[in-house]
């Protein structure tokens, strides 16, 4: 019986590790070591010649353990065990989102080149590729995460970048608005600008679903990149990020990484190994406690509107509801509503908080609240704000594990401070 028949969240406690290699530990043991021994130079030189893309690896042939800047048993069992949720042929873990993000974007792009991204994104992303990027020539160009298939075309003919574009870079579900992005269309668009001798590849940041509601691979994405300190990590106390597609995508991708020297360590390795146990049941658990808080919100005489996918309309808008239905099984468990005033409003709610916390970042056990255009998108311009709502009055919630009762009263109660 071959064990991949089974579904991830059975395999997230065994897929990839041997017992009997570690004295028959049952858990991956921290391999805290920067080298390992060869067993004869013929070994090494077989190990470095696949390490450097000198030959490629035969078909029976297991690559061997050289140095933990290249790879590491828990870097390499959690890559595997990652491979299984989005069905990918390869993976690389990184020690943090942006440095995952910021490979990609410095692997595939050279200067000259365009990155086509989706806005909004997350602010550190919006950064990099603004005020990182342009300065090794490298030129950007955003489109609205609302825009239609034939509206983002219209732009890149109106820019003349089609010859220029190297990349398609989407953040979907949108942070922090759950504005949604089809995948299928910016699939389209790459294929009609990519040519015999420049293809256009196309980058879907998945963080905001995590690999259990969404796999972007299968809608046409090259590859998907995650801010596994989220959902993955996913209880406040290791950073980490980590990239998924093919293994011609995934070989420069790692290639890269090995010189970058950002690859993740054996305790970030071995943190997320444990959390990949119980992902699939704090998503499930996230994503129930989501949906009612958000039914609570939608009611309330002082919140003005709730972002959240489980509110999407077949009726009121068609095209996000077959884009919702397609690419995503579940709403998720993020929220964010637009309080009624502005940023005193939000702010005398965020102070009178007692259970959720105040912090940023998401997907975690405990429930987070933020206010995105002080905090997390405090570097868009104010036009850019305007445009996609990211206005003073917005707070954004990642639910986490708690009693959805007990969420409930919490809000209820800063609520009745505004």
């Amino acid at each position: 019986m071959d064990k991949k028949n089974f579904r991830p969240e059975s395999l997230m406690m065994s897929y990839g590790y041997k017992p009997e290699l570690s004295e028959g530990a049952i858990k991956c043991p921290i391999f805290q070591t920067s080298t390992f021994v060869f067993k004869t130079a013929e070994e090494g030189k077989a190990f470095f010649e696949v390490a450097y893309g000198l030959r490629e690896k035969g078909p029976t042939e297991e690559m061997g353990l050289i140095y933990s800047r290249l790879n590491n048993p828990d870097l390499e069992i959690l890559e595997n065990r990652l491979c299984l949720w989005d069905e990918a042929e390869d993976c690389a873990v990184f020690e943090s989102g942006m440095s995952a993000i910021s490979t990609v974007m410095m692997e595939f792009l050279d200067p000259g080149d365009y990155v086509l991204y989706s806005n909004p994104t997350y602010g550190g992303t919006y950064h990099f590729v603004k005020a990182v990027l342009s300065r090794f020539g490298i030129n950007s160009l955003a489109f609205h995460a609302f825009e239609t298939e034939e509206n983002i075309k219209k732009l890149i003919e109106e820019k003349g970048i089609g010859d220029k574009l190297k990349m398609i870079y989407i953040e979907t579900p949108a942070n922090p608005t759950n504005a949604l992005v089809d995948i299928e269309a910016c699939r389209r668009i790459a294929d009609q600008y990519s040519t015999a001798d420049k293809k256009v590849y196309l980058t879907v940041d998945n963080t905001y679903m995590g690999p259990v509601w969404s796999h972007p691979l299968k809608h046409g994405a090259d590859l998907v990149v995650y801010s596994a300190t989220k959902y993955i990590g996913g209880h406040s106390d290791v950073i980490a990020g980590a990239v998924l597609g093919s293994q011609d995508v995934m070989t420069r991708v790692k290639t890269l990484r090995t010189f970058l020297g950002n690859m993740a360590g054996p305790w970030t390795g071995w943190l997320l190994m444990r959390s990949l146990e119980t992902l699939k049941v704090r998503m499930t658990e996230q994503a129930i406690n989501a949906e009612k808080v958000a039914e609570y919100l939608n009611a309330h005489p002082k919140v003005d509107k709730v972002h959240y996918l489980g509110f999407v309309d077949e009726k009121e808008d068609p095209r996000n509801y077959a884009i919702y239905k397609r690419q995503y099984s579940c709403a998720g468990a993020m929220i964010s509503f637009d309080i009624k005033g502005g940023e005193k409003e939000a702010f005398r709610f965020l102070n009178a908080l007692q259970l959720m916390h105040l912090a940023v970042s998401l997907g975690s056990t405990e429930s987070l609240v933020e206010h995105p255009s002080s905090m997390t998108h405090s570097d868009f311009t104010a036009e850019d704000k305007a445009l996609y709502g990211i206005n003073d009055s917005l707070v954004r919630l990642s639910i986490g594990v708690e009693n959805y009762e007990d969420l409930i009263t919490d809000i209820s109660q800063a609520l009745d401070r505004v």
